[in-house]
């Protein structure tokens, strides 16, 4: 935890992976039919949350980074900005990355295949 934070120990991070392998390990096990199901969804949005709280920080940073390198201030510019002809492999590297980023937290299984290369 960094200096000077509000908030002691466990970090959010921690308490949510502890709530994360407490259904895991205790309840999964014990339950079945639609409560498995549920247990299962909440497993793994306890983990999106846990990967967005260690990647979301340095992820935004970059999203930044690569608005300001397209010149423009938002997502929403950015939309606007490919509606009226913004094109290129810059565009497709930075759009490239936001999704490989989205994917890191939403579901990094999907990450580790062989790479893909954005066109050039």
């Amino acid at each position: 935890m960094s200096q000077g934070m509000p908030h002691d120990v466990p970090s959010a991070a921690r308490l949510v992976a502890a709530v994360r392998d407490f259904l895991e390990s205790d309840v999964l096990p014990a339950v079945e039919g639609r409560v498995r199901f549920h247990t299962r969804v909440a497993v793994n949005v306890l983990g999106m949350v846990e990967r967005e709280l260690e990647l979301g920080p340095a992820q935004h940073a970059a999203h930044r980074v690569r608005l300001d390198e397209l010149g423009v201030a938002s997502d929403a510019e950015l939309a606007t900005a490919i509606r009226e002809g913004l094109d290129g492999p810059d565009l497709v590297d930075a759009l490239t990355a936001a999704v490989r980023d989205k994917l890191a937290v939403a579901n990094p299984g999907y990450t580790t295949g062989p790479e893909v290369r954005p066109r050039s």
